[in-house]
């Protein structure tokens, strides 16, 4: 009886140690991710925008890249909400997890506009996704879907592939630079809730944050919802 209790106190304290620190991974991950990407933004514009989208869009892929090496074997490295929705979708965490998930992206975010704020910089309001309304709503709305879709395909497809052979970071990093060289002159291309939530809440600069926790989270989940079978099965 007191070894079965024993067996049952380690493997909960296992547990707690193992959610632990997903839950640190994913903060700092998150904070590196949001520091690099609107960190970029910020720089940018104390340069009087010379530095332009190949620089925006670069930062964020080191970020990426960056974090997922360091985190991918802990937390699968979400660092974005829309990301660990698609996540239980297909089932690759439950229900209960969701939460410290979302505690973790939110918290690192933020951590990372502050630390934006006070050493880099408040120019462009913290580096706050802006969508360009030259353009028809509906067509600035299809290409936050399409921006975070394609980035949800990626994951899914280096999940899939067990980490393609070493390169699933840069090849996931990739996609999210490419997604912002391409598309953020449309929608701002955030395809992450908490780079966006972030710098807008920190500034106060909350006008445009609808889109990006509506849109996101329809992109990741409509491509969880097309291969959650082929995982179920897998």
């Amino acid at each position: 009886m007191q070894q079965t209790f024993l067996s049952l106190k380690k493997i909960i304290a296992d547990k707690l140690t193992l959610t632990q620190k997903q839950f640190i991974a994913e903060v700092i991950g998150t904070f590196i991710v949001v520091v690099l990407a609107t960190g970029a933004v910020v720089i940018d514009a104390k340069f009087g925008g010379i530095l332009g989208i190949p620089f925006i869009a670069f930062l964020p892929f080191v970020g990426v890249t960056v974090s997922v090496y360091l985190f991918a074997k802990i937390s699968m490295a979400h660092f974005n909400p829309a990301v660990t929705l698609g996540f239980l979708i297909t089932k690759h965490i439950r229900e209960l997890q969701l939460l410290y998930y979302f505690s973790a992206e939110i918290l690192g975010a933020l951590l990372g506009s502050l630390f934006v704020m006070y050493i880099i910089g408040s120019e462009a309001d913290l580096g706050a996704n802006s969508p360009n309304y030259a353009f028809p709503l509906p067509v600035i709305f299809g290409i936050e879907i399409l921006a975070s879709a394609l980035l949800m395909a990626v994951i899914v497809v280096v999940v899939y592939m067990k980490g393609l052979r070493g390169y699933g970071g840069l090849v996931i990093g990739g996609i999210v630079g490419l997604d912002i060289f391409f598309l953020a002159f449309i929608s701002g291309a955030s395809m992450n809730p908490a780079r966006s939530f972030a710098p807008a809440f920190v500034s106060g600069v909350l006008t445009n944050l609808w889109l990006y926790w509506t849109a996101t989270f329809v992109g990741t989940s409509v491509v969880a919802l097309l291969v959650r079978k082929k995982f179920t099965r897998s």
